[in-house]
């Protein structure tokens, strides 16, 4: 597996988050709020886990950044910080993919869990998880728009991503632009 699977990967991942940020974006505060029954509660309590997870891996990958200690934190209680958030992670994402050699992917990683356990992986395979834990959430988040709006929410498939369906800019939608 090479750098360009995962760089695929991490441009879907922005896409994808975009596309679904906007449409949380134009849901009303409350029903955004609105407890669902997902494993997270809330569209709000499911989009603040991504985010808490993948600032958890990055530290754990790149040695920088923030680090959350529970996976039910609540980093931002404010969507559109949230959302801006969410925009510089991804951006953060790509630029730890950008570049990455075949041995970088094959090189090991230690690290330890929220619960203080110790494990030794490969990169490529904490990599796999990492954009797969984000599908996962992200479609728990899209059941989420579907139940809060009785509408179809936006495509997250990677094919409409690599037919080129556009998303919008999140950090612009996070800025109300």
């Amino acid at each position: 597996m090479d750098g360009r699977h995962f760089a695929q990967f991490a441009a879907y991942n922005r896409w994808a988050n975009a596309r679904l940020y906007q449409a949380a974006l134009a849901l009303p505060d409350d029903v955004y709020r609105r407890s669902v029954g997902v494993f997270f509660g809330s569209l709000h309590g499911t989009l603040n886990h991504v985010l808490v997870a993948d600032r958890i891996w990055l530290k754990r990958l790149t040695g920088a950044g923030e680090a959350p200690t529970r996976l039910d934190e609540i980093l931002f209680d404010d969507l559109r910080a949230l959302a801006e958030a969410r925009a510089a992670e991804d951006q953060r994402i790509i630029e730890m993919i950008d570049d990455p050699d075949a041995a970088a992917l094959a090189g090991m990683v230690d690290y330890a869990t929220t619960s203080g356990k110790s494990f030794h992986q490969p990169r490529a395979e904490i990599l796999s998880h990492v954009f797969n834990h984000q599908t996962h959430h992200r479609g728990q988040a899209h059941a989420c728009l579907s139940i809060l709006t009785g509408a179809e929410p936006p495509t997250l498939d990677l094919l409409a991503f690599q037919r080129g369906v556009t998303a919008p800019d999140l950090a612009a939608l996070a800025a109300g632009r």
